[in-house]
């Protein structure tokens, strides 16, 4: 039986307390990809660590990418080889051995609209092909004819595409991936808790020594010594820093993404799409029993914890994707829309498209490192540079970093696990499917759900309101997976705000009430939280029939946040 340790409402409040009560070596603020990451490589130096998030693992930009490991074909045009190679490199690492059951190979094709393009788009993946080595992926990029390509692509539109190259792409839930590094931090002893905000910091002389913070679930400050802090906040790293008196050495600027989630059936194709827009790339990809359709890219320089989509940004998309469809996708074959937050690295240029996706690590006052930049993909390699720049200030000898040998929980034992699938569905009576379900978000830590199972068979049955979830599902994001609100459980630990047309608003009471007993919750807690999940999705709808940023995010800014009544956009 495959267990970890849990991100439990107990192991939270223990946290909490060993935070207060011991020195840390590292202390690392943001709980994103990349801080999560930072708390895992730090954790398996034998350091003593802490990780602390102001709202949820991943909340940020981190639950709301494209939700791919790749390398970026948009950087191949930049000549940025060093980074689509060390991107590459990461997506083989993750799909083979990290976390492959999170993270899965997805067939994508490049569709070719004009007879001159096969050389030039053949050329690039091909390049882009070679440095990836095809590895971790099934096969090596093909060129395909137009018969071929509408046979895979009958939704193409045939006046439109003349052939296409077809290649490879990593696919992950990022939000779930984040939590799991977390998770995973957690078991080689990191204190990880989110809900927890830092106000300020600590100084001795020149010298950061810690943090002052407060839990949101309970509004109690406190204070947490480290001798290292590492900045992994992301868009909000210059908040961070301006609390230690000033810029540091680099600056973060805010590139706005929005993505479409459409029904399955609205396009008809066995492989994921990737086209070229006048600004980036245009990506259909598969997501379950729907396509995630995106992203924009523009400049934000409003709220950062809630960045709002307006109807312009939603006609983009839509205008981009239909240059394809045979069947123009309208408005109201949008089921969920997110947008998310790029932390780009200040550049010279006006345009948020040719900032660089490089990061870039400092230490702008003794004590203190900040880490920005980089891409989803290369989570890893920005966690190595930033626990590498900490431990210098320990003055100490300390491990080199071993990630890339280090898997997330839920993967050992996963390839056997997904073979015996079949045997697994006859020992639980589970569907097979819903087996192949449970293996892909969990990995072998599945076995965790058939205990929860078979001790209360009542939550092997899928939500009424959203069946391609277990009620088990619910009850363990509360148990082990350190969900504290609804927004936590049906945005990030499943994707019920994005996958169902009410948003979740059905599921909310249902959600709301499978979680009660393990969360402490009363009526009146229950029905507090149903009504701030149901006025968030008021706003964002709201928000989305808006015809530029700021109408929208005034429309998205009406809904308060769930976490102690703070209101959206407070730092």
């Amino acid at each position: 039986m495959s267990t970890a340790q849990a991100l439990s409402p107990s192991s939270r409040a223990e946290s909490l307390k060993k935070l207060e009560e011991t020195e840390l070596d590292v202390l690392v603020i943001g709980g994103g990809v990349v801080g999560a990451g930072s708390a895992l490589d730090a954790a398996t130096r034998g350091l003593k660590v802490g990780l602390v998030e102001a709202r949820d693992f991943a909340s940020g930009t981190s639950s709301r990418s494209s939700k791919l490991f790749h390398g970026g074909l948009r950087y191949l045009e930049q000549f940025n080889f060093a980074l689509v190679f060390e991107a590459l490199r990461e997506r083989s690492l993750v799909l083979n051995s990290l976390c492959p059951h999170l993270a899965k190979p997805v067939p994508f094709i490049y569709p070719l609209e004009k007879l001159i393009d096969r050389p030039y788009v053949g050329l690039g993946i091909g390049v882009y092909d070679v440095m990836g080595a095809g590895r971790g992926v099934p096969s090596h990029h093909k060129h395909v004819g137009k018969k071929k390509t509408l046979e895979s692509f009958p939704s193409g539109k045939r006046s439109a595409i003349r052939g296409s190259v077809k290649f490879y792409e990593g696919q992950v839930d990022d939000a779930r991936h984040t939590m799991m590094l977390a998770r995973t931090a957690a078991e080689y002893g990191a204190l990880c808790v989110n809900s927890t905000r830092v106000i300020g910091f600590l100084r001795e002389e020149d010298r950061v020594v810690g943090v002052k913070a407060v839990d949101l679930e309970t509004g109690r400050a406190f204070e947490i010594r480290a001798r290292q802090v590492i900045n992994a906040a992301g868009v909000w790293t210059d908040e961070i820093q301006e609390m230690v008196g000033g810029r540091g050495q680099f600056q973060v600027r805010a590139s706005k993404g929005v993505h479409l989630v459409v029904p399955r059936n609205r396009i008809n194709s066995s492989t994921g799409i990737i086209t070229r827009t006048e600004k980036s790339l245009l990506f259909v990809i598969p997501w379950g029993s729907h396509w995630i359709i995106g992203t924009t890219d523009t400049d934000w320089n409003l709220d950062l914890a809630h960045p709002a989509a307006s109807r312009s940004d939603i006609d983009y998309i839509l205008g981009h994707v239909n240059k394809l469809l045979q069947d123009e996708l309208t408005h109201e074959d949008v089921v969920g829309v997110y947008a998310g937050l790029r932390p780009l690295l200040f550049g010279e240029s006006d345009s948020t498209s040719t900032l660089s996706r490089e990061h870039a690590v400092s230490s702008p006052v003794r004590g203190l490192t900040v880490v920005a930049g980089g891409k989803y993909t290369t989570y890893r390699v920005m966690a190595k540079d930033a626990v590498d720049s900490a431990v210098h200030g320990l003055e100490q000898k300390v491990p080199k970093s071993c990630t890339e040998r280090i898997q997330l929980v839920g993967a050992d034992g996963y390839f056997a696990a997904h073979n015996n699938r079949h045997l697994t569905a006859e020992r639980t009576g589970l569907h097979v499917s819903t087996i192949e379900h449970l293996l892909g978000r969990y990995g072998t830590l599945a076995d965790e759900l058939f205990e929860l199972i078979e001790a209360r068979p009542e939550l092997g049955q899928p939500l009424d309101s959203a069946p391609e979830y277990l009620k088990a599902e619910i009850h363990y994001a509360a148990s082990h997976e350190g969900a504290q609100h609804l927004d936590d459980i049906l945005t990030r630990r499943t994707r019920i705000s994005i996958e169902v047309t009410d948003r979740g608003d059905a599921a909310a009471a249902e959600v709301a009430e499978l979680v009660a007993p393990v969360l402490g919750w009363t009526p009146e807690h229950i029905a507090e939280e149903i009504e701030h999940y149901r006025l968030r999705v008021a706003a964002e709808r709201e928000s989305q029939e808006q015809p530029d940023d700021l109408t929208a995010d005034a429309a998205r800014l009406g809904a308060p946040d769930v976490r102690t009544g703070v209101t959206v956009g407070q730092v």
